[in-house]
């Protein structure tokens, strides 16, 4: 599932991976915010290093405009935004800043 060639592929494999474990245990019906915490839990388990609730600068043409909080940042190069919904849809591609 994870290419070898994509830049980051064992870490995201690792997040994937935490992010299942949660999964699996918890199911669905929870809220963002419990999941969220039990990523942080498995993350930690994992011996995986983040930042959560990390707030990010936005700029425009050089400006900086404002920011956004991303709920993870782990190992300083990945952004993780945790969503209990059935489907994606683009409104929530929009949220981790990519169309």
């Amino acid at each position: 599932m994870i290419k070898s060639e994509y830049k980051y592929s064992e870490l995201t494999g690792k997040i994937i991976g935490c992010a299942m474990e949660v999964h699996n245990i918890l199911g669905n019906g929870f809220q963002e915010v419990i999941y969220q915490r039990a990523l942080a839990c498995e993350m930690q388990l994992q011996g995986l290093s983040f930042h959560r609730e990390f707030e990010m600068p936005i700029h425009y043409k050089q400006n900086s405009i404002g920011s956004r909080r991303l709920d993870f940042l782990v190992e300083d190069k990945i952004s993780v935004e945790i969503k209990a919904l059935i489907m994606i849809e683009s409104v929530h591609l929009a949220q981790t800043g990519f169309p």
